[in-house]
C-alpha cells in the first residue's frame, strides 16, 4: 500500500503536465473584428467609422477597451469593470437617449421586469448590466483568442452620429 502515494503523486504530475504541450497562441477565429480604416492606407472617413447609435457606441467602446485591457494580469471581472469605467460617458449618452423624446426630456420609465432575469429593472439598470456583461465577454474573448488590440486606440472612440 506504500506505492499508492507514489502512484498518486506521479498521476498528479502527469495531469499537471497535460497543459504544457498545448498551443498557447489562442484561436483568433473567435476575435470580433473592429471597424477600421482601409488597409490600403487611404485616409479614414471618421464619420463613417463612428457608431450609428449610442448603443453601438457603447459596444464599440467596450470592445476596444476590453481587448486593450485584456492583456492585464488582473482578474477578468476586474478588467471588465475597468472597461466599463472607461466607457461611462458613452453609457451616459445611451441612457440620456433613453430619457429624451426629441429635445424634451421625459421622466424615466417605471420599473418593469427584466426580460433576462425576471427581476424588477429599468432601462438604465439594463444598460449597465449589458455593459458589464459585454465588457466581461470582450475581455475573456480577447484573452482566449489572443485578440489584437484595436489599431485605433480605445480612447479615440468617436461620438455616435445623430
Amino acid at each position: 500500500m506504500r506505492a499508492t502515494p507514489l502512484i498518486l503523486a506521479g498521476a498528479a504530475l502527469a495531469l499537471a503536465a497535460c497543459g504544457e504541450g498545448r498551443d498557447r497562441r489562442g484561436d483568433m477565429r473567435i476575435c470580433t473584428p473592429f471597424l477600421e480604416a482601409k488597409a490600403d492606407g487611404q485616409a479614414a472617413n471618421t464619420a463613417a467609422l463612428a457608431p450609428a447609435t449610442p448603443a453601438a457606441a457603447v459596444d464599440d467602446c467596450l470592445h476596444r477597451w476590453g481587448y486593450t485591457l485584456a492583456a492585464s494580469s488582473d482578474r477578468a471581472d476586474e478588467v471588465a469593470q475597468a472597461a466599463v469605467a472607461a466607457c461611462t460617458s458613452a453609457i451616459a449618452q445611451w441612457n440620456q437617449q433613453g430619457l429624451t423624446t426629441g429635445a424634451v426630456p421625459t421622466a424615466p420609465a417605471a420599473e418593469a421586469q427584466s426580460l433576462v432575469t425576471g427581476e424588477p429593472s429599468n432601462a438604465m439598470a439594463e444598460h449597465y448590466a449589458y455593459a458589464r456583461n459585454r465588457a466581461l465577454f470582450y475581455v475573456v474573448q480577447g484573452r482566449a483568442g489572443k485578440c489584437a488590440a484595436p489599431a485605433r486606440p480605445a480612447n479615440s472612440v468617436t461620438a455616435p452620429a445623430r
